[in-house]
């Protein structure tokens, strides 16, 4: 059984959280069914990450995702590139929500745990949108107002240049 909630802010963008078995050994749950979603997944990515990591913002024009903190703590920010508009929700290997990024939006993440896994899964038709096809806003884009809880995030070169 999942509770499905969306972003306050951004109602196309759907958070859920699933139910889970847990023990003296840890915790087991499902992070995706196919019956649970109308998408067919073309693969998966992992990345680990250490704190004041920021990735992100990327998005492309096609591709769905499905993601999840299956250990340490992210603030996963959604961007609609379009409106200017984003919202936040923290993603924990302890509350193990799961959020559902439409096409054409951007996403982020940072890293405030020691260290961080994020998984995302990947629907798209065609070819995987590579760096490429993804567009990137800046972490800091002043018309967005990101309320970011770090201030000197470590980047990438990809993230650290103007866009």
């Amino acid at each position: 059984m999942w509770s499905i909630n969306t972003m306050d802010k951004l109602s196309e963008v759907k958070v859920f959280t699933p139910s889970y078995f847990s023990d003296d050994r840890g915790d087991l749950w499902t992070i995706w069914k196919k019956n649970n979603f109308n998408l067919e997944f073309n693969h998966d990515k992992v990345s680990v990450s250490k704190k004041n990591v920021i990735r992100g913002i990327h998005g492309d024009e096609k591709s769905w995702k499905l993601v999840t903190c299956l250990y340490g703590e992210i603030y996963f920010v959604v961007v609609n590139p379009k409106t200017k508009i984003w919202d936040h929700v923290m993603l924990t290997g302890e509350n193990k929500k799961i959020v559902l990024v439409p096409p054409k939006y951007g996403n982020g993440q940072c890293i405030l745990s020691n260290q961080a896994v994020f998984m995302y899964k990947w629907s798209y038709d065609g070819v995987y949108p590579d760096v490429e096809d993804q567009f990137t806003i800046n972490w800091n884009d002043s018309s967005l107002n990101i309320d970011w809880p770090i201030d000197n995030p470590i980047l990438s070169d990809r993230d650290r240049k103007k866009h």
